[in-house]
């Protein structure tokens, strides 16, 4: 592997750019960019408020509970909250707080190893300084949203309208940001996206936080 050119010199996801520029050194490798990532979990079960809709009896994992119709939960893109991320996570940085995983933003080093676990695939990697996102999975109709989650993103598409940047994008009524596009933009936008969104589903980046409520209160 060391002297397989395919092989890139930025693996050492706890090591970070740091460490990278020393293999590349002693490999002779050409030293790409690195961007830090953490974990986010874009689901707000908690908040908003979603019930089971079926009883669960079996294996206690998501993967196994996501085998019986995709889960207990009454949304099908929910967080099924039988801790497999926090589990599979080798560096302990996923914590289970009301069978909800909670990434701790210090320990969490962007190896990637819960995004594969997660059966929902409602785990994704970020950089470390997003401006927004979007902590919602969903590809429901909105229709469908508002009968199980409170907090829900209901695809009205007004972010995708109002970014000046062309960064937010929708697939399958999933809101997919480019925060490389949305960072290099800047902040000259006012991140109209979080101001025009109905559902204040679209936020403020704050690592180790959920709750809306706990947002607005940190930005006063």
């Amino acid at each position: 592997m060391v002297n397989d050119p395919e092989v890139p010199p930025n693996l050492c996801f706890p090591g970070k750019e740091e460490v990278a520029k020393r293999v590349a050194e002693i490999t002779g490798k050409k030293m790409a960019a690195v961007e830090n990532m953490i974990a986010a979990v874009r689901c707000s079960r908690i908040e908003g408020n979603v019930q089971k809709g079926l009883s669960y009896i079996g294996d206690q994992t998501c993967e196994g509970a996501n085998l019986a119709f995709g889960g207990p939960m009454a949304c099908k893109f929910a967080c099924i909250g039988f801790g497999d991320c926090a589990r599979a996570c080798p560096f302990d940085a996923i914590t289970m707080e009301n069978n909800f995983p909670r990434v701790d933003s210090v320990a969490c080093v962007g190896c990637g190893t819960c995004v594969r676990a997660c059966p929902k695939k409602i785990i994704e990697l970020v950089p470390r300084s997003p401006r927004v996102w979007v902590p919602c999975s969903t590809q429901d109709p909105g229709k469908d949203v508002r009968q199980v989650c409170e907090a829900g993103c209901i695809s009205c598409k007004m972010c995708v309208k109002v970014c000046p940047a062309k960064a937010v994008t929708m697939d399958q009524n999933r809101v997919l940001i480019d925060h490389k596009k949305c960072i290099e933009y800047g902040p000259e936008c006012g991140e109209i996206c979080v101001e025009k969104c109905p559902r204040n589903i679209f936020r403020y980046y704050r690592p180790d936080q959920k709750k809306i409520s706990e947002i607005h209160a940190s930005a006063a």
